[in-house]
């Protein structure tokens, strides 16, 4: 058994990149040895600002002799009046054998020629030198740049290559026009604190011989020993520091020998808020913030050094003049913006396009503000409440004119929030404004006032009707507008507040109105709505864990009417589904699935509306022949008002156990001792049966669907 090392030296790598390729070459490294036959005891993959890094351990030295079977032509086209064809010589030649070899073998396409071939492993050395250059070019990522003037990419230069099969170099070339690097034994050590070449003896002792060199190439260890390094300054100076995790796993892809660095700025700064000094320090600087055990933020931060630890003091003042400055910006910003009400940036908005064809970021908020209101009439809230609602929407993107957010674009709604109160707006109204664009990813928080969750889905569904009006429909993987997200932000908030939203009625009037505004376009809301039925149904799955089938029932599978439902009433299709899926668990579902199930099947083959309830004028009792029949008529009549109730008070589990009670009423009538012949000659006869069963469908689908439903 042998153990590979693979090093691409590079220049300097963007950080998002490392972690990318990383995760790139865990997925395909695998799969590519198995695909070879080779399967090594561990596979490690690391990397650093200048090096990706594979180390393979207990390889086999050659690929194993296996016996493989070849498919080849049809015995239609191989033989004809039993001589071979010269589709038959060429298979055989092509795999190195006789014709006598060739044997015919029955598959579920016909009978086809095969070959069996006994084929002798190759050694690991061939192999990895075909799939190191594959492994390399085979990357993907954003901003790649050619490499000298050929036709390779890579996101920065390539230096060099180590590539060792235990103490014996794996001769590696890459070309790329007239240049190319050859792999060797030598790495390369820290830039400043061991810039010598390093010689690697074995692939097993890359690891310790980078260390020597102060490289730490396993980010995980990287990031442990920031962490601890800024937990202990940070107790240090009697604070404690914010890691941001998406800041560590930046810093830690900045840096190859890690130093924590204490800095400090001027404690006056402190009177800015709280996010405008971590926004400087975490997005511009990549600082850690420090802070009380109460949550205030010290005059203070952390800085990740990847230079001299001995030359600590003089970093730590090169940073500390840098931030003084930003926040000395910053400061100005601030004090300029809250010398004007927040109300009197709104002119500015008309030089603000939202988009070439709906207008200007003013003429957007005029439309929020209208469809707010509706929001609000609709969800019938209070006078207050539509007051606030009102204000919230007419100043929620006023401060993406103010200096501030012009210069830190990640603090709008932050400061809008801020700018509001020192406007003298009420907490209602700033609040609602900073919390319109939550959540801002999929693992954000959510509204948590009234305010708040109404502006923002009037923010959503303004920029959804006009962006699909338009015909920006998204498409596979492409999202611009980043629709997706706001039709699942739009489900979520509905669901989180317990809004009782008519998403169907809301939708159908804005797009009315984007008709009337653009009279040279089509309505978007049939795609709206299907839009909107894609994310309910990925989320229901996805996120609250449904099974397929149940949400298919929920949604109505190929029924757009009964699918509309879901629309009109969020919250019902949401408690639906997680009755469904409650009741499967509980084994609930399996007493009532035969029931309605069949009758569903059955009702197919009539003519009754799959919304209609009770029995009366589309059942005849006078054609009933038998006392099924009539019993099963008595049986729909006292499960009427149980479903209306159902309905009424969306307490599904008493529908349910109506429907197992008449279960064994339903059995008698399809297959008893006193059973009917559904299909009657008699058309009258057989319309009113499956007027019977139709009427059972409908209190069914009352909860769901139940024709897409799996047996259980």
């Amino acid at each position: 058994m042998s153990s590979f090392l693979l090093e691409v030296g590079t220049e300097e790598l963007p950080a998002d990149f490392i972690e990318s390729a990383i995760a790139q070459w865990k997925a395909k490294i695998p799969t590519s040895l198995q695909e070879n036959f080779l399967i090594p005891n561990a596979i490690a993959v690391y990397g650093t600002p200048r090096r990706l890094v594979v180390l393979l351990t207990g390889l086999p030295t050659q690929q194993p002799d296996r016996e493989e079977e070849i498919k080849g032509p049809p015995v239609k086209a191989a033989f004809k009046d039993g001589e071979p064809t010269k589709a038959a010589i060429g298979f055989a030649s092509k795999q190195e054998v006789a014709i006598e070899d060739l044997k015919i073998q029955d598959t579920p396409k016909g009978k086809f020629v095969f070959v069996q071939k006994q084929i002798t492993g190759k050694p690991l050395t061939e192999i990895l030198q075909q799939l190191i250059p594959t492994w390399i070019t085979g990357l993907e990522g954003r901003r790649f740049m050619h490499w000298g003037d050929g036709d390779l990419k890579f996101p920065r230069p390539i230096r060099w290559l180590v590539s060792l099969i235990d103490d014996q170099v794996l001769p590696i070339e890459l070309i790329s026009g007239s240049s190319h690097v050859r792999s060797d034994r030598l790495s390369r050590g820290h830039r400043i604190l061991h810039p010598d070449p390093v010689s690697i003896p074995h692939a097993e002792q890359y690891l310790e011989q980078l260390r020597s060199a102060f490289i730490e190439v396993d980010p995980q260890i990287r990031a442990d020993n920031i962490a601890r390094q800024i937990e202990a300054h940070a107790k240090e100076i009697e604070g404690k520091a914010i890691i941001y995790p998406e800041l560590l796993q930046e810093v830690t892809n900045l840096v190859e020998w890690s130093t924590a660095i204490v800095g400090r700025f001027d404690a006056d700064f402190l009177i800015l808020p709280g996010e405008v000094i971590t926004t400087v320090m975490v997005k511009h600087q990549r600082y850690f913030p420090v802070e009380t055990e109460s949550g205030e933020l010290l005059p203070n931060f952390i800085a990740i050094s990847n230079g001299d630890p001995e030359k600590s003091s003089l970093i730590a003042l090169g940073n500390e003049r840098v931030i003084r400055a930003r926040l000395a910006d910053a400061q100005f910003f601030y004090k300029a913006d809250c010398d004007e009400p927040l109300d009197t940036y709104l002119p500015q908005l008309e030089t603000v396009t939202f988009q070439e064809d709906l207008g200007t970021m003013r003429d957007k908020v005029e439309r929020i503000v209208d469809i707010s209101q509706r929001l609000g009439t609709q969800l019938n809230l209070s006078e207050q409440e539509q007051s606030d609602i009102e204000n919230a929407a007419l100043l929620c993107k006023a401060d993406l004119v103010t200096q501030m957010v012009y210069e830190f674009p990640e603090l709008q709604g932050v400061m809008g929030e801020k700018y509001a109160l020192v406007s003298g707006e009420s907490e209602a109204v700033a609040k609602g404004i900073f919390e319109h664009y939550l959540p801002r990813g999929a693992e954000d928080s959510l509204p948590q006032s009234i305010v708040g969750q109404v502006v923002g889905l009037a923010d959503r569904l303004d920029t959804l009707v006009g962006i699909f009006g338009l015909g920006m429909i998204p498409t596979g993987s492409s999202d611009p507008f980043a629709l997706r997200r706001a039709a699942n932000a739009i489900v979520n908030i509905t669901w989180s507040a317990e809004l009782a939203l008519n998403l169907d009625q809301i939708l159908a009037e804005l797009c009315t109105d984007f008709v009337t505004a653009h009279p040279e376009r089509e309505s978007p809301l049939d795609s709206l709505k299907e839009f909107f039925l894609q994310r309910v149904q990925t989320l229901l799955q996805e996120d609250l864990k449904v099974d397929y089938d149940l949400v298919n029932a929920v949604l109505g599978e190929n029924d757009r009417e009964y699918s509309q439902r879901v629309l009109q009433d969020l919250l019902d299709g949401r408690d639906r589904a997680l009755f469904l899926q409650e009741i499967r668990t509980d084994g609930k579902l399996e007493e009532i699935y035969e029931t309605v199930n069949r009758s569903t099947r059955l009702a197919a083959k009539g003519e009754l509306n799959t919304t209609k309830l009770d029995p009366d004028k589309v059942v005849n009792p006078d054609l009933f022949t038998q006392d099924s029949e009539r019993k099963l008529y008595q049986a729909i009549e006292k499960l009427l008002p149980k479903t209306y109730s159902a309905q009424a008070e969306r307490n599904y589990q008493a529908l349910v156990n109506a429907l197992a009670e008449i279960a064994p009423t339903v059995s008698n009538f399809l297959d008893g001792e006193d059973s009917v012949l559904v299909m009657a000659d008699d058309p009258e006869v057989r319309q009113n049966r499956l007027n019977l069963l139709g009427l059972l469908r409908n209190h069914g689908r009352v909860i769901a669907d139940f024709a897409p439903i799996v047996k259980p």
